[in-house]
């Protein structure tokens, strides 16, 4: 199973799990300059890749799983029938990283599967279990039950010392035909703007990637894991040669996170957004490139503020490497644990500063368990929770967004017949920003109400 993204051309391409993306943008920024030399005899030419895959194949495995998915038909249930059971399935790739038989693999793999089935390229097979998944990176990390002795392992390398045109191998089971080695080169790094994830960095590569190899090795010439395939651009479903790579600081991340019995990925931030920088902003503040996040926004009182950063400052760099877009700046700073400190470059007024910012976790509780149903006015039968930024990020949204989301609209009810959905974000009532529950109890019709809908702003009165 593979995500595929298709970019809009001219005709209608196909698009699967996250949306339509924009064209992408990259932060090319190089990690290392180690030299780089072209063959330079026909020996050399005539290199092979096979010791590489010697030692990387024996730990890239497949992956089948099975699930049971509930489907609801009006028209049968019109008759007196109920909800039907259908089996689905899926298949993929994983990597071992460890030799107890912990694997990594896309959590879009096994999303909603109840069995899963690991086989190694020895041909044995072994139940697994999903130890965390991690939608944020569509990464998961699975533990193969019954593994009596050590199994062969990827060394994970979040050096990051790649370079733009260095040579790469992605291996995985392709349409499921078994185990496929490809190779390629990196053709971008830093890619944000994907469309795949609003905190990703992706590694882009031109080596083939298909259906099934989701979750499977992206492996440089010293055979150590710099990624996990992930997603393609296509129109057809089919590599195009465009591919992506969750890098492997992430991937170290989540595993970290699971070994060490975390139930979930803790991301800390900077409490800080803005905006990139556009030729125009380059031209008026006399840079040479638009190159840059100009801060919009710094959260009171966050790891941003107490560092010294301001609205208006140009954020450059983050511990060295360049950052043009606020998905660049959330992977960054992402990667890191809970307290640690990053180094940011600033430019302002002119000048090029460094800050150190102590970076930590979304501040508010995440619990939506703690919802509220209205029980009077015309917004009874929703539940909802006042917005913080804990609750906000773990709902996919800003955590800068204020007011209160709505959780769940019972059927029938007042707040149903206003045409309230969840995940509406009530922003205001009767032009007041409304910050608390008891400010929607109530409310009677002729309420002016502003809701924020799938990033749409959204006003009307309550008849």
């Amino acid at each position: 199973m593979m995500k595929t993204f298709s970019l809009a051309l001219t005709a209608a391409l196909l698009l699967a799990a996250c949306g339509s993306p924009d064209d992408s943008k990259a932060q090319d920024g190089v990690f290392a300059e180690a030299p780089r030399q072209l063959p330079g005899d026909a020996l050399s030419m005539k290199a092979s890749f096979a010791p590489v895959v010697r030692e990387a194949a024996p730990a890239v495995v497949n992956i089948s799983a099975r699930g049971v998915q509930t489907v609801r038909d009006p028209f049968f249930e019109m008759f007196g029938g109920g909800p039907q059971q259908r089996v689905t399935g899926s298949i993929g790739s994983g990597v071992i990283v460890r030799e107890d038989g912990v694997v990594v693999t896309n959590r879009h793999v096994i999303q909603n599967m109840q069995q899963i089935r690991v086989t190694l390229a020895d041909r044995r097979e072994f139940a697994a279990r999903v130890v965390l998944a991690d939608e944020r990176s569509d990464i998961a990390v699975l533990q193969l039950e019954g593994v009596n002795d050590r199994l062969p392992v990827l060394r994970i390398d979040d050096r990051e010392e790649q370079q733009i045109g260095d040579l790469v191998l992605a291996i995985g089971n392709p349409f499921g035909v078994g185990q496929t080695v490809t190779n390629g080169i990196i053709s971008a790094l830093n890619r944000t703007d994907t469309g795949i994830s609003d905190s990703g960095s992706f590694i882009q590569t031109d080596a083939a990637i298909n259906p099934g190899n989701s979750g499977g090795a992206l492996v440089d010439m010293d055979g150590d894991l710099i990624g996990i395939n992930t997603a393609i651009f296509s129109r057809t479903g089919s590599s195009t040669g465009v591919g992506f790579a969750v890098p492997a600081a992430m991937v170290r991340q989540v595993v970290d996170s699971a070994v060490g019995g975390a139930s979930a990925v803790v991301r800390p931030w900077l409490g800080v957004k803005g905006d990139p920088v556009t030729a125009e902003v380059a031209r008026s503040l006399g840079l040479d490139r638009p190159q840059g996040l100009v801060v919009t926004t710094v959260y009171p009182e966050g790891p941003g503020a107490r560092a010294g950063l301001r609205a208006g400052d140009i954020i450059t760099a983050v511990d060295g490497t360049e950052i043009n877009d606020q998905g660049g700046l959330n992977f960054r700073v992402g990667t890191h644990a809970p307290d640690a400190t990053v180094q940011v470059s600033v430019l302002r007024d002119g000048r090029a500063r460094t800050l150190n910012a102590r970076v930590q976790k979304l501040p508010g509780n995440a619990d939506v368990s703690a919802a509220t149903l209205i029980e009077s006015g015309a917004l009874a039968g929703a539940q909802v929770l006042v917005l913080n930024p804990a609750l906000a990020d773990s709902l996919g949204g800003d955590p800068f967004a204020t007011g209160v989301i709505v959780g769940r609209v019972q059927r029938g009810s007042y707040a149903q017949r206003v045409g309230l959905r969840g995940g509406d974000v009530i922003v205001s009532v009767n032009g007041r920003a409304v910050t608390s529950m008891r400010q929607l109890d109530g409310i009677g019709r002729g309420a002016e109400l502003t809701i924020s809908r799938g990033g749409r702003s959204l006003s009307g009165r309550i008849n």
